[in-house]
C-alpha cells in the first residue's frame, strides 16, 4: 500500500483581509513552522527585554549626571554682580528693609554718591540731547557743567566734561546760605547734596562756593535762553541783517565802534512786535534812536526798539509777543528804514541773535 502523504489543516488569519483561511501543509513542515514561530517569539521577547533594560540604565545615568540648577534670587534683565540674595535669616536679622530693598551702611551710601568726570569730543551731527541720553544724564547737566551759553553754537571738536551723575553746578550767592535751603529751593535730596560735595548740612556756606547739585535742573528761563527759545523775532515779515551786534565800522564816521544791538532792515511801515511778554516802561524820541519803545520783561530782561516811524504802544501797557508796538521807520540817527533791536540782561547788552528762535 502506497504511503500516503498526510496533510494537516492549520488555521491562520490572512493578514491582508483579516479573515480566517485554511491551508494544508505536510505534517513535518507544520511541526517546523510551529517550532520556528515559538523560537522567534522567544528571541524577540529577549531582545525587547534587553532594550528596555539599556534604556533604564541610560535614563538613570542621565538623571545622576544632570547639573544641579543655579539658585535664582528673582533678578532678571541687566545683571548686577555682588547683589546678595535675600534669605529668611537675613530678614529675621533685620539686615533688609521692607519691599526687598537692601539697607546700606553709611560708607556704602557715600560711595554711591561719589561723582567723577569723563571727557567727550563733539562729532559731526551730535546734539546735546543725544549725548546726554548716551551717558545717562540730562541736557541741563552738560549745559551747566560746560558753561554753554548757546546750545546752537556747539562746535565739532569741542571737548565736553561729562559727570557720572545728573545735576547742575551752583554758585553760593551770599554768606550763610545752607545746603538745606539750596536743596529745598531745587527740590533735591539734602543728604545726597552734602555727600557729593563733602560738606556738612549744618554749617553755613561762603559766597562764591561752587557746588554740584545732584538731580537738579536749570530753571525754564535759563533753559530757553540757552536753547534760543526765549524771544521771538520782532519783525515777522521779510528782513535782512544790515548790521550785527558787536564791533563794526561806523556807517556815519567810518571809525571802529561798538553796536549795541542788531539792525533789521525791511520796508517802511513794517509791523514791529514785542519780542517777549512784558510791560512797556518807556516810549519817546531821542536824537540817536528816534521814536523808540522800551519793554521790561521777567528775569532781568529789557528790550529796546528804535527808529520807528510811529509808536503803537503806551507807557504802562502790558504787551504779549503778538502785540504790535510800532512800525519800521528811519527816525533818529539812521541811514534807511530798519529796526534797531537791543536786549539788556540785568543792565548789560547781549546779542539778541542768541536768544530768539
Amino acid at each position: 500500500m502506497k504511503n500516503e502523504l498526510k496533510y494537516e489543516c492549520s488555521e491562520m488569519k490572512n493578514p491582508r483581509f483579516g479573515i480566517e483561511a485554511k491551508s494544508k501543509r505536510p505534517g513535518g513542515v507544520a511541526f517546523f513552522c510551529t517550532f520556528g514561530r515559538k523560537f522567534l517569539n522567544m528571541k524577540g521577547l529577549a531582545c525587547l527585554s534587553v532594550a528596555m533594560a539599556s534604556f533604564c540604565v541610560v535614563f538613570a545615568a542621565g538623571l545622576f549626571l544632570q547639573a544641579e540648577p543655579e539658585e535664582e534670587n528673582g533678578q532678571g534683565g541687566f545683571e548686577t554682580p555682588g547683589l546678595p540674595a535675600v534669605t529668611e535669616s537675613d530678614v529675621a536679622a533685620g539686615g533688609f528693609a521692607g519691599d526687598g530693598d537692601v539697607s546700606l551702611s553709611g560708607d556704602e551710601t557715600l560711595n554711591l554718591s561719589e561723582i567723577c568726570y569723563s571727557s567727550y569730543r563733539v562729532r559731526s551731527g551730535d546734539m546735546i540731547s543725544v549725548i546726554a541720553s548716551n551717558f545717562g544724564i540730562t541736557e541741563d547737566t552738560i549745559i551747566s557743567v560746560n558753561n554753554i551759553r548757546s546750545s546752537r553754537l556747539l562746535q565739532i571738536g569741542t571737548y565736553l566734561k561729562i559727570p557720572s551723575i545728573p545735576g547742575i553746578l551752583y554758585t553760593v550767592r551770599s554768606d550763610g546760605e545752607t545746603s538745606a535751603s539750596i536743596a529745598e529751593k531745587y527740590k533735591i535730596d539734602g543728604a545726597k547734596l552734602c555727600a557729593v560735595n563733602n560738606i556738612s548740612g549744618e554749617s553755613g556756606l561762603s559766597a562764591g562756593t561752587m557746588l554740584f547739585l545732584p538731580d537738579a535742573h536749570l530753571d525754564w528761563v535759563t533753559r530757553q535762553e540757552i536753547n534760543g527759545d526765549l524771544f521771538k523775532k520782532p519783525i515777522r515779515a521779510r528782513w535782512y541783517l544790515s548790521s550785527a551786534f558787536g564791533w563794526r565800522k561806523s556807517p556815519f564816521t567810518g571809525a571802529r565802534s561798538y553796536h549795541s544791538g542788531v539792525d533789521m532792515a525791511c520796508p517802511q511801515g513794517t509791523k514791529i512786535y514785542a519780542a517777549m511778554d512784558g510791560k512797556v516802561t518807556a516810549t519817546g524820541f531821542n536824537n540817536v534812536y528816534g521814536n523808540y519803545v522800551i519793554i521790561t520783561h521777567h528775569s532781568g530782561y529789557k528790550t529796546l526798539y528804535g527808529h520807528m516811524s510811529a509808536i503803537a504802544a503806551v507807557k504802562g501797557q502790558y504787551v504779549t509777543q503778538n502785540s504790535v508796538i510800532g512800525y519800521v521807520g528811519s527816525t533818529g540817527l539812521s541811514t534807511g528804514p530798519h529796526l534797531h533791536f537791543t536786549v539788556f540782561k540785568n543792565g548789560k547788552q547781549i546779542n539778541p541773535q542768541n536768544l530768539w528762535n
